[in-house]
């Protein structure tokens, strides 16, 4: 068989562009870096153009093989979900079933409604990866993503999860009795607040707001920035100036008088957490599993 007519070259290839590094490709593949080197090399020499572009840091198609991936890496998940599927149909759920989510929603939604019914399904693996980044999880090759409703990707099926929640402005009693209670997002200007880094566009998270129709964002200074927020709720606790978060992250430290609420006037609902995964994939049987667990039921 010619090197152009092996499937598993061109797989070879389309996990290397969407790695964007031979190593991570390598790893994936369960092959060597030498080896995996030497099929992209025939294929291109086979093909008689140049796929992808190498430097010492990076890895990326060139404008031929950016076209070759985006032809491809659709028709490779139909494959695998339509071979998934198969195996469904005639073996016990199984599989991995891999999940970009943040922290926040892997330690207060995934994790607690996963763990009561995986040990019923020892074939099934779950992976969760914390990520703040948005990701594409198609071209990431993520089985599915979680994302508060209004961030989800168009085209894709999504399933709520989570009731609606607020992200709360909140600091420690402390902190206010020294630095004084802001009563509307433009003081906070005046005030030490704990950014978050998002790893998307390499910013913060910009705070916002609303009340009786106006909406503000506000972009805050303060001495200690984190690009996770759990720890940006024990900054909070220590003292170190206003965070905004998630309201059930923080109930407890509320309750407990370690946080206290500020403009909660300014504070309203939006629509909660989601699963989402690709329109074009057919969901497997562990694939259902995972989402009929983690599905939201209203009291």
């Amino acid at each position: 068989m010619k090197s152009r007519d092996n499937l598993n070259d061109y797989v070879a290839f389309v996990t290397v562009a969407r790695e964007k590094s031979f190593t991570r490709a390598a790893a994936q593949l369960g092959v060597s870096q030498s080896a995996l080197s030497h099929t992209i090399r025939g294929l291109e020499t086979s093909l008689g153009v140049r796929l992808l572009t190498r430097t010492t840091r990076s890895v990326s198609p060139t404008e031929v093989g950016q076209r070759l991936l985006d032809n491809l890496a659709p028709r490779f998940e139909e494959i695998s979900s339509e071979i998934a599927s198969i195996g469904d149909a005639l073996d016990k759920p199984a599989g991995t079933i891999r999940i970009s989510a943040t922290d926040y929603s892997i330690q207060t939604v995934l994790w607690p409604k996963l763990s009561r019914v995986l040990k019923d399904y020892p074939e099934i693996n779950v992976e969760m990866i914390n990520d703040y980044g948005l990701t594409d999880i198609v071209a990431n090759r993520y089985d599915a993503g979680v994302r508060l409703g209004e961030q989800v990707t168009n085209g894709m099926i999504s399933v709520r999860i989570g009731p609606d929640i607020r992200f709360v402005a909140v600091a420690s009693p402390d902190y206010l009795r020294d630095n004084g209670i802001p009563e509307t997002p433009y003081q906070l200007a005046k005030h030490r607040c704990i950014n978050l880094r998002l790893p998307s566009h390499g910013g913060f998270y910009v705070w916002e707001f609303k009340r009786d129709g106006k909406e503000v964002r506000a972009r805050v200074d303060g001495q200690v920035i984190f690009n996770t927020v759990m720890q940006v709720v024990e900054a909070a606790v220590d003292g170190y100036g206003i965070a905004q978060v998630p309201e059930d992250l923080v109930e407890d430290s509320i309750k407990q008088g370690k946080l206290a609420l500020i403009m909660e006037d300014w504070t309203p609902y939006c629509e909660g957490l989601h699963i989402f995964y690709s329109s074009r994939r057919q969901a497997s049987k562990a694939m259902r599993i995972v989402i009929d667990a983690l599905r939201y039921q209203r009291d």
